[in-house]
């Protein structure tokens, strides 16, 4: 039986025929043989021709039965050591949280001077970088103060009880061998900040693993290396065994337990540095407005002492200066690209460290001038 496509008509079908255009057309029987193919029907021996669908169907996959996967139920493990104050469970820790510890909290114990006062703040003091009711100690502005003055008798017996007895040489190069290379994993690297309270907290976490730990110091707070010696042995309760430039080993103690040491609050942000009392006047001590300005103009046209670099190791600075100062009354250092801020913290060290007084910080180079008195 023959079907018909009505969709698959001849072009010749759908087309009208137009009479001109056989006009010029010699008369062949080729037009009546392709109009009987066109319109051939197919034999009926042969099958139908395949007409695929629009779209392609899906053709559904049988599903295969997953298997429950066997989770093997894991020994009970002791509680870790973890630090009550500063984990986020409200349950184990009871806030505002209790610290005996004997000295003032603040965000830099090495970089701020206790001797000047901020003439004013950038965020109101109520808000305490520990957080909301989270320390039973006031913030105010730039610490909180102990509740009570320590014992120092006390303090310093707890001291040597757990250093315990003095290591040997022979320990002491074998902790140096181990910790003093710089691929070695204990290690904490103190910037521009110095010493900040947080550090303490990194410290005491390595202590938990690790007989000693590795400090690495850069930018401003290697001007005064002894001053940071002194706060992390003062702040952590440890012993410095090898200092070499700017490179300490700290060790914790014979009798060290981590179970049983003091909990240190950590501060959840960096809280606004204060307003300070401005470092270079107008007119500098013991001069005139005219001589203050041609100093100035000294120091800019004189040859740099030494050039700084962001981040650096600044120990020989201070000597460089006094050595300076023998001969020359105005001294300039090329600070470029160390940044104005660290160039102001630069200058505030060396004014206590030589001691001098500084004239100008202008494209990031620093003038100073030693004074009138001349420095020991």
């Amino acid at each position: 039986m023959h079907k018909f496509f009505q969709w698959r008509r001849s072009i010749h079908r759908s087309l009208p025929l137009n009479p001109r255009l056989f006009t010029h057309m010699p008369s062949s029987p080729l037009p009546s043989i392709s109009r009987f193919l066109s319109h051939s029907p197919p034999a009926e021996e042969e099958e139908e021709a395949y007409d695929p669908p629009f779209s392609p169907t899906r053709t559904e996959t049988p599903k295969t039965e997953h298997k429950p996967k066997i989770i093997s139920k894991k020994k009970d493990r002791p509680p870790k050591v973890t630090n009550e104050i500063n984990s986020g469970n409200t349950t184990t820790a009871d806030f505002p949280a209790k610290s005996e510890l004997p000295f003032d909290f603040m965000y830099s114990y090495s970089e701020i001077s206790p001797g000047v006062d901020p003439i004013g703040f950038r965020e109101p003091k109520r808000f305490s970088p520990f957080g909301p009711g989270r320390l039973d100690r006031k913030w105010t502005g730039t610490s909180a103060p102990a509740p009570q003055k320590p014992d120092l008798e006390k303090l310093a017996a707890e001291r040597v009880r757990v250093l315990g007895d003095p290591l040997s040489e022979e320990e002491i190069a074998e902790l140096v061998e181990k910790y003093r290379h710089s691929n070695c994993s204990r290690q904490i690297n103190l910037g521009k900040g110095g010493v900040t309270h947080n550090t303490l907290e990194d410290i005491h976490n390595h202590w938990k693993k690790a007989e000693a730990v590795r400090i690495k110091c850069l930018g401003v707070p290697t001007l005064d290396m002894d001053n940071i010696c002194f706060h992390l042995e003062d702040k952590s309760g440890g012993k410095i065994i090898y200092r070499q430039i700017n490179i300490l080993l700290m060790y914790r103690g014979r009798n060290y337990d981590p179970k049983q040491r003091e909990q240190i609050p950590v501060m959840l942000w960096k809280p606004l540095s204060p307003i300070y009392p401005k470092l270079v006047k107008n007119v500098a001590d013991g001069l005139t407005f005219e001589q203050t300005k041609e100093k100035r103009n000294i120091g800019l046209k004189s040859p740099p002492l030494m050039k700084l670099t962001r981040n650096g190791v600044y120990v020989n600075v201070v000597e460089k200066v006094r050595t300076a100062f023998k001969t020359a009354d105005i001294v300039r250092l090329d600070c470029t690209h160390v940044g104005t801020s660290d160039c102001k913290r630069i200058g505030v060290k060396l004014r206590d460290l030589v001691p001098c007084i500084p004239l100008l910080f202008k494209d990031e180079q620093i003038v100073l001038w030693k004074g009138n008195k001349e420095c020991d």
